[in-house]
């Protein structure tokens, strides 16, 4: 199934808390950190690693290290929200850029921006943004990634609509979709129902 929903409890229950209206600015960034940090541990639980040795105060110690390429991608500006906690868990990572503006009429996403890193054919690709509602944002991201030469992408949102997941299924077969949850639907703008309204104005604190 390309759609892992991340059940994790701990993961419900900071969704929660980013729903809710009355959540503020603060609390609402350091909660989207914390989703982050989790879906991402979920998005790279299979990433090769290959064995090694270091020196503890009481002698050797053997373990296993990660081997591989990892490029997290943001989606402007929204998806800035996200990078951070992912870096946390892998310093190393490379980071790309893509800038996407919705329409707010025909909700059609146009580029404004693009600076990915090269070689990405033998990189596991985190694409980040918080919420996947058309699909045309991801769509449209996703065609630069795989122009770009990536092979084995993932999504990571925190909020999905089916009419998104269907897009990018439709798109792109192959990409496999991290989020805790799958909402209703769209409305009549093309926000998702419930779904937890604005991400990067209640991130930023533009409202």
């Amino acid at each position: 199934m390309p759609v892992h929903l991340v059940e994790h409890p701990l993961v419900q229950d900071t969704l929660l808390v980013l729903r809710n209206q009355k959540t503020e600015a603060a609390v609402f960034r350091r909660m989207a950190t914390r989703i982050s940090v989790l879906l991402a541990a979920e998005a790279l639980r299979d990433l090769p690693t290959q064995a090694a040795t270091v020196t503890s105060p009481m002698g050797a110690a053997q373990g296993r290290r990660i081997d591989a390429d990892v490029v997290v991608v943001p989606v402007l500006r929204s998806g800035l929200g996200m990078l951070d906690a992912v870096l946390e868990l892998l310093p190393s990572a490379r980071v790309g850029h893509i800038g996407l503006q919705r329409d707010e009429l025909t909700a059609v996403a146009s580029q404004y921006y693009s600076k990915l890193p090269h070689g990405l054919e033998h990189s596991y690709v985190l694409m980040v943004d918080p919420m996947l509602a058309t699909g045309g944002s991801a769509v449209a991201a996703l065609d630069l990634l795989t122009r770009a030469g990536a092979r084995d992408i993932r999504i990571l949102c925190i909020v999905a609509a089916p009419e998104g997941i269907a897009l990018v299924e439709q798109h792109f077969p192959d990409v496999r979709i991290f989020t805790p949850a799958i909402d209703q639907g769209l409305n009549d703008r093309k926000f998702i129902v419930p779904g937890l309204g604005d991400f990067g104005d209640r991130l930023y604190g533009t409202l």
